[in-house]
């Protein structure tokens, strides 16, 4: 038998093979625990800037329990308040039926209950028969409860904490890497939503590694191998994949494909992904990977080839009037292909196109979470598509997504065997996993990664969940 593993105590040692048990993933007392200890401290991605262009706009954004208004209450101004009445705790703006958030404009925020009414700066401006309270309802016992709120990337970011550190300390160094690839000049392709029958870090760990891919998308296989790192970054981590000398953008987004012809694997590689995936390109990238037999000579090194796509492709976008950033190909390669932002977002960036994964608890259920995915691209100024939030069922989803939507719920489901000892995460291929839970645990206070320590052959681990107990206790 193996002794019992040790905790990680520093972030170097997820390089090495650990096991994280099965409580994050299944106690209802580890999730009810989350509401305070995790998302009340934590800088939470709300929404796009340019979902409230215009004085008066907002959203909501729920967690949990909590619910936040974000308002642009002046051209250069965001305000953050608390989504409840101060007079008696109704929710000031209720979500319609079925969508993921309310959304809309407003030059008040006046409660159905009794009326009280809020300016955009969060001021309670209105309250009947005011004088019944003897002079005590002064202004900052009546104003609605603030919130943090910050812009990075295009995004609007919230933090529930009253003692919350600045937004770009917390980002780091996540912001710095990323912000070569002008996220915020993105704009939605399309964006979709579901309750799902997994726990949010589940949903989050189907697709912050690249070891599945060889059998969870076997399709992809015919195109190229996708063998990749993942490194934690601090409080957040990256993955990215491994790729020859002369090839370092292949780390990232915008891969070549392989094999004997990579101008004819790469054109396949983009159309299975555009009409099977929808993500990770554009139709202009699409183009530009179809016209490589006819633009370039057979046999051409495979450098050569992922130079003339990239080249011809920003050449045809630059003609209808999108321009991409130009980002070093060294730096390209280092920030691989997405980053994990701590706790719960995803942000699979490229130079011309991101995916965004979102993900959160549902009603503190450790089997259900909400799962979002948004598809972005640059488009020509003004033609942008209008999108909303759709509900879309797990069987509308493109069939990529589908498959990963089987190993979500099968997971949650087998973690939940008393024969389930612990993930074994791959130590360079999934660190990113490891990562997550090392930072899980310095807010939830339990569920570190555990060092894997064999004393003989049998390769048994001991598991974590009796572990961090004992640790506890001492």
């Amino acid at each position: 038998m193996t002794e019992m593993g040790k905790i990680v105590e520093a972030a170097d040692e997820l390089a090495a093979p650990v096991t994280i048990g099965p409580e994050a993933y299944v106690s209802e007392e580890y999730a009810r625990a989350e509401a305070e200890k995790l998302w009340r401290k934590v800088w939470l991605q709300a929404g796009r800037l340019d979902d409230i262009p215009n004085v008066g706009d907002y959203i909501t954004y729920d967690i949990l329990n909590d619910s936040v208004i974000i308002m642009r209450s002046a051209d250069d101004e965001l305000r953050a308040f608390h989504n409840v009445c101060t007079h008696r705790g109704r929710r000031l703006i209720d979500t319609p039926a079925g969508k993921r958030n309310a959304r809309g404009n407003k030059t008040n925020i006046v409660c159905g209950f009794h009326g009280w009414t809020y300016d955009r700066q969060g001021n309670c401006t209105y309250i009947e028969h005011k004088d019944d309270w003897q002079g005590v309802l002064t202004a900052e016992r009546t104003a609605l409860g603030k919130v943090h709120v910050d812009t990075w990337g295009g995004w609007i970011w919230v933090n529930l904490d009253p003692e919350a550190g600045p937004l770009a300390d917390y980002l780091d160094p996540a912001a710095a890497l990323l912000d070569p690839f002008e996220l915020h000049n993105m704009r939605p392709r399309w964006r979709r939503w579901v309750v799902f029958d997994c726990n949010w870090k589940v949903a989050m760990e189907a697709f912050n590694e690249t070891y599945h891919v060889s059998t969870t998308h076997p399709e992809f296989m015919e195109f190229g191998q996708f063998r990749g790192w993942g490194r934690n970054q601090g409080l957040h981590s990256n993955i990215g994949y491994d790729a020859p000398k002369g090839q370092e953008e292949d780390q990232a987004k915008l891969r070549l494909g392989a094999g004997e012809d990579p101008r004819k694997s790469t054109w396949e590689m983009q159309d299975f992904t555009w009409k099977n995936a929808n993500t990770n390109t554009t139709m202009t990238l699409v183009e530009a990977a179809r016209r490589l037999v006819d633009e370039v000579p057979e046999n051409t090194p495979a450098p050569e080839v992922s130079k003339h796509w990239l080249t011809s492709a920003r050449a045809a976008d630059e003609a209808r009037g999108v321009f991409w950033p130009v980002v070093a190909p060294e730096h390209t390669a280092k920030t691989g292909t997405s980053w994990q932002i701590f706790p719960n977002t995803q942000i699979g960036h490229a130079v011309n196109n991101m995916l965004v994964y979102h993900y959160r608890p549902y009603k503190a259920d450790p089997n259900k979470c909400i799962f979002e995915a948004s598809v972005y691209e640059l488009y020509p100024e003004g033609e942008a598509p209008e999108t909303e939030w759709e509900y879309t069922e797990p069987a509308d989803w493109p069939p990529v997504l589908q498959q990963d939507f089987a190993n979500m719920a099968a997971v949650q489901e087998g973690m939940k065997s008393s024969g389930f000892r612990g993930t074994q995460p791959n130590p360079y291929m999934e660190r990113t996993v490891p990562s997550l839970h090392y930072n899980l645990a310095k807010y939830m206070g339990t569920g570190a990664p555990r060092k894997i320590e064999t004393d003989d052959a049998s390769g048994i681990c001991h598991n974590s969940v009796a572990a961090d107990a004992a640790d506890q206790a001492e």
